[in-house]
């Protein structure tokens, strides 16, 4: 197997403006799902835009080449306002490609909590969203290697694999977690999960699977599917209430899309609120300021944004190896290329956990996630030496910030602004998160290799007093790259979509995507987004549930 397998696009010699039933706004993780599932049908026809490439990037498919794609030209380089409570900005990557962030991120299975998808349905009014209710599209997607029904999948196109390579301080890491007093997990994608192991990957045979390699491949030689990369959507066509098409830049020229049925937007956290409120739809006081005439006056649009933040601490270490200083050498880049195994098959991120750090709460509140190299130190530095990265990530912050429109341009980064920290909780949360991490860093078989403490400074970790981590905490945190909520699903008068993903107010139009979460999932993310198209594309249908 090569280690990516560009294809044709199929349509690109049909014309730019066209009818379809469907129109597509966004190739990500759950566009990809979209576009597949829908054409299943031969008589619905599909149109999927896609700002960004394909991905014919040679780094996507290797795990460990993950890095390389930061500021490249598959990312879209995001960064947040200044945030007030660490005195700078924040570095968001967003896929900018087919499979969008599945085809940038760290490759973690994970589905978060029973509890996380119940509290949809019921504090938000999220009708059909429990975890009952979503664990058969959850199932539906996955084809796991080890875990089987009835709480896995055997036979979906999502692949979820344990990774052919596990680094040594990886596995020193859950054994030391497990001397500190944490139980074993086998599936750190149950529903419940609680307790240290070794993390599952989106890979397929040691090489990143994507939604773009799960869905959207098999379904290319379809006849009533169009996908266009390189396709800037400007706005949604709407008359009056209704939207019936959608107009997008390429190569330099405005095109319309017209849909017979429906457009979805599918560009995640950022993209999908920013394009409502290009289209009219969204908060009067933003469409007011850049003089942009309301179809749908929605004051939820880009509000409630919320992001899981990584707080890292970083050891040198001693008597063993840094998957990116010392392995990323040609020939394991070889290795994996003939067998998939081998360094290049570490997401780096090779070890997790989920406990309470939170007296009198049993529910887990945080996730502890790392492995053997400078995994996420905010894009600031590099030691350039083997270190050990473990970070803390609270798992259900309450700090909410906003996305508004920088300018009518929609080739403009719209204003990202997390808020993060401003709910003084989250902070003492990821204190108590890392104060664990010292400790279970004590423990052994890890602390034999751990030598000096790079991050945070200080040669008595566990002697840091509270102020000293909140300094580390504001200094070297960053985004786990979960945000959601800025086009929340629910019936409340913030809410922007109903629970079968409408926009309120509107006809024939909808969100499906991250942004649709009221409350981010507790871990990782992108097997909820997954599970939301897959769901969104019955609701579509208007098919039973699974």
């Amino acid at each position: 197997m090569r280690e990516n397998q560009p294809f044709p696009l199929r349509g690109e010699g049909m014309p730019s403006s066209g009818s379809f039933d469907y129109v597509i706004v966004g190739a990500g993780s759950a566009g990809c799902v979209l576009a597949a599932r829908l054409t299943e049908d031969p008589t619905a026809r599909v149109l999927l835009l896609e700002a960004g490439t394909e991905d014919t990037d040679q780094n996507i498919k290797a795990p460990a080449a993950l890095g390389l794609l930061f500021h490249s030209g598959v990312d879209w380089d995001y960064q947040t306002v200044e945030q007030e409570a660490a005195g700078r900005a924040f570095y968001w990557p967003r896929g900018k490609t087919l499979g969008g962030s599945s085809s940038t991120n760290v490759m973690l299975y994970a589905r978060g909590q029973r509890d996380d998808y119940d509290s949809w349905r019921d504090e938000y009014g999220a009708t059909g969203w429990g975890f009952d209710d979503v664990q058969p599209y959850f199932v539906r997607a996955e084809r796991n290697n080890r875990h089987g029904p009835p709480s896995h999948g055997a036979e979906g196109p999502l692949h979820v694999e344990d990774r052919p390579y596990t680094h040594e301080l990886s596995r020193a890491w859950v054994d030391a977690a497990l001397a500190w007093g944490l139980p074993p997990v086998e599936d750190i994608a149950g529903a419940s999960p609680q307790g240290a192991g070794l993390t599952q990957v989106t890979c397929r045979d040691g090489r990143r699977w994507s939604t773009a390699d799960a869905y959207l491949r098999p379904a290319l030689d379809r006849e009533n599917l169009t996908v266009r990369t390189g396709a800037l959507a400007t706005r949604v066509i709407m008359e009056g209430s209704k939207a019936t098409g959608v107009a997008y830049l390429r190569d330099g020229t405005e095109h319309v899309a017209r849909a017979d049925g429906e457009v979805v937007l599918s560009g995640g956290v950022v993209n999908s609120p920013q394009l409502l409120m290009l289209s009219g739809i969204g908060p009067s006081d933003v469409l007011r300021e850049h003089g942009i005439d309301a179809a749908v006056v929605l004051p939820g649009v880009g509000r409630n944004l919320h992001d899981h933040v990584l707080a890292p601490v970083v050891w040198e270490t001693r008597d063993s190896s840094d998957i990116i200083v010392d392995l990323l050498t040609p020939e394991n880049r070889q290795q994996w290329a003939e067998t998939g195994g081998g360094p290049f098959a570490s997401n780096y991120a090779e070890a997790m956990a989920y406990l309470s750090v939170t007296p009198g709460v049993s529910r887990p509140d945080m996730q502890l996630t790392g492995g053997p190299t400078a995994f996420i130190l905010s894009g600031q530095e590099m030691p350039g030496r083997p270190v050990f990265t473990m970070n803390a990530t609270q798992l259900r912050p309450r700090s909410r910030g906003h996305l508004t429109l920088a300018s009518t341009d929609p080739r403009d980064h719209p204003l990202i602004d997390p808020r993060y920290f401003t709910d003084p909780e989250d902070e003492a949360t990821l204190i108590r998160g890392v104060r664990a991490v010292i400790e279970i860093g004590d423990q052994e078989p890890l602390a034999a290799f751990l030598d000096r403490p790079y991050l945070p400074a200080g040669t008595d970790l566990r002697a840091l007093d509270d102020a000293t981590l909140s300094d580390h905490i504001r200094t070297w945190s960053g985004t786990a790259y979960h945000p959601v909520g800025t086009c929340a699903m629910g019936t409340g008068e913030a809410a922007v979509v109903d629970p079968e993903l409408r926009v309120h107010g509107t006809a024939d139009l909808r969100v499906v995507d991250a942004s649709v979460m009221p409350t981010v999932a507790s871990g990782n993310i992108n097997a909820p987004t997954v599970m939301i198209a897959e769901k969104a594309a019955d609701l579509i249908r208007g098919v039973p549930a699974a």
